[in-house]
């Protein structure tokens, strides 16, 4: 399981995390899940927004045989992606992040996970094979990452021209391997605006993330 967070809004956290999403469905014989905690990704895959049970109903649903499975709210993103939406409620105190990795293993797929802003659970980072912070080189960004008990296992740098601060810098504030580079482009940001990303992934974002993948 590959959980992408980010301490700052718009720092593309949903970009990277669908196009993972889209890399695991396309290399895995069986596809791939992607669970959405943040809100963004059917918008950024083009699809219309979600209006059955997501994440947010699933937890307030007891806590035992009578619980909706998870395959059973998951809906058809793509041919070999599935998705798991956020749902219309809030996530409070009584969310059980633990429970929700359990079931998320009975898939025995890939799965991939937006928790968009702010430090994911920590059962959700304790059960995740990479925990990746998605990040701009910039000050504000890497101050609140400083300034997090938790460090991820790898960070995803989304660059931007004219940026004083590289590479070196956020592994430096960080302290973990910048493993992604994420060049600006314009057609990345095209494709998204479009909600194309799921018919139309740029090649050159897709290569870039494959060594996160």
């Amino acid at each position: 399981m590959i959980v992408c967070w980010s301490v700052k809004g718009g720092s593309g956290t949903t970009v990277v995390a669908s196009t993972l999403a889209l890399v695991h469905a396309e290399k895995s014989p069986r596809g791939a899940v992607i669970v959405d905690l943040a809100g963004d990704v059917p918008a950024v895959l083009g699809l219309a927004e979600p209006n059955g049970i997501g994440v947010a109903e699933w937890f307030t649903q007891n806590e035992n045989s009578s619980r909706m499975t998870l395959q059973s709210i998951a809906i058809q993103a793509t041919a070999n992606l599935q998705l798991i939406s956020r749902g219309a409620g809030q996530f409070d105190s009584s969310a059980n992040f633990a429970e929700l990795c359990a079931s998320l293993a009975t898939f025995d797929l890939p799965v991939i996970v937006d928790a968009g802003c702010g430090l994911p659970s920590t059962d959700l980072i304790a059960r995740a094979s990479s925990s990746l912070l998605i990040t701009r080189p910039c000050y504000l960004a890497l101050r609140r990452a400083a300034q997090l008990n938790v460090a991820p296992t790898g960070v995803v740098l989304v660059n931007e021209p004219g940026r004083a601060l590289g590479k070196r810098d956020v592994e430096s504030v960080i302290g973990a391997p910048v493993i992604a580079e994420i060049t600006f482009d314009a057609t990345i940001s095209r494709a998204v605006d479009a909600g194309l990303l799921a018919s139309r992934l740029p090649n050159m974002l897709a290569k870039q993330l494959s060594v996160a993948a």
